[in-house]
Parts: structure tokens; C-alpha cells; sequence
């Protein structure tokens, strides 16, 4: 697919790491590339556990060579040890795409449900059902934390992520056929001013 916007979608975390590559199409079609969760074991100390995370996301880069990298945003919890484990793990799939010379973006949890289901509240299985279904895959894609990975470089590359390098000058050639592509999609819209009189 030489026009198609290779997107690494992470789901960070410090116990499992959702990581899904995807190939999108400028017409919006998908193909799954590889799907897999980067993993650290809860009794090793943290700097032994974020580099194991970070082992996993760097095999993943050099094996498939994405354009674009999409994480999913920390938000708050209730929990918040489950939240500072997310944030590291964010943090280790942002600085990689940097050193890998790629763009990074972050997308809400919502943000990516209501891109893939139409739905910002969705569960779980509505999102993998819908996932499996944009990559015509035979079952659910598993676990959850892959799944949701997939979800979010869908997210990415159907929110326009071809477009983060302003006037086209860093972009790869694929990224500028979706760049074009979709600006022949959807053309300015022209806002009508309506002019109201105040004067009695």
C-alpha cells in the first residue's frame, strides 16, 4: 500500500502496553499490520519495568517503520498509583517516536471511542467489535489493551494525522497522498455572515 498513513497506536501501561499498527488508505480503508502488548512484571522496580516497556515499543519501530505515533491522553482516576504507571508508559512511547524522528500525537479515551463507534461512552466491546470490523478480522482482536491500540491509530489517521507537518515540507510521500486526498474529501465550507441591524 505506498499511499497508505502507517500509524503505531499505543495504549499505555506500565503492566501491559496495548501497541497496533495499522495501514490506512487515503479512502479511509485499513489493513492491520501487527497488533501485540508490551509487557513488565509488577514486582520488578520501575526503572526495570519502563525499560522493558520501552524494549517492546522499540521492536515494534524498527520492525515496521510507522510514520505517525498516537497515544492515548492520561486523564485523571480515582486511582492514582494506576494513574502515574499510565503516564510513565505514555511518556516512554512519546520520547521513542522523538528519537525515531516521528510525529506524536495524544487522543482522549472519548475522542477515540466516538471516532470508532460513533459513541464518545462505549465499552470495551463495542470498540473491538468495531475494530475488527474497519480490518475485516475474523474474531476480536485480544486483549483489550491491543484493541485498544488499534482503536487509537484508526482515530489518528481518520482525525487527519497526516497533517501535522505544516506546508508538507516533513512529510513522507504517503503522508502527503492523505494529506491531499483529504483536503479533496472535504473542501472549506464558507460560513455565511448574517448582518444585523442595532440602529432603531
Amino acid at each position: 500500500m505506498a499511499s497508505s498513513l502507517r500509524v503505531l497506536g499505543i495504549d499505555p501501561g506500565l503492566t501491559r502496553c496495548g501497541i497496533g499498527i495499522v495501514d490506512v488508505a487515503p479512502n479511509r480503508t485499513a489493513t492491520l499490520v501487527h497488533v501485540g502488548v508490551a509487557r513488565s512484571a509488577p514486582t520488578d522496580p520501575i526503572e526495570k519495568r519502563l525499560a522493558a516497556i520501552a524494549a517492546g515499543i522499540r521492536e515494534v519501530l524498527l520492525a515496521h517503520q510507522p510514520h505517525v505515533v498516537a497515544v492515548e491522553r492520561v486523564f485523571a482516576q480515582n486511582n492514582r498509583h494506576s494513574v502515574m504507571g499510565t503516564a510513565q508508559a505514555s511518556g516512554i512511547a512519546l520520547l521513542l517516536a522523538a528519537e525515531h524522528g516521528l510525529t506524536a500525537a495524544t487522543h482522549t479515551p472519548s475522542e477515540v471511542k466516538a471516532a470508532i463507534t460513533g459513541y464518545g461512552s462505549a465499552n470495551k466491546l463495542q470498540v473491538q467489535t468495531m475494530v475488527a470490523r474497519v480490518l475485516r478480522l475474523d474474531s476480536l482482536p485480544q486483549p483489550a489493551d491491543a484493541a485498544d491500540a488499534l482503536a487509537i491509530a484508526l482515530c489518528h489517521a481518520w482525525r487527519g494525522g497526516a497533517a501535522a507537518a505544516p506546508g508538507g515540507a516533513e512529510l513522507t510521500p504517503a503522508q502527503r497522498a492523505w494529506r491531499d486526498a483529504e483536503k479533496r474529501r472535504t473542501p472549506p465550507t464558507r460560513v455565511a455572515r448574517t448582518h444585523v441591524r442595532t440602529d432603531a
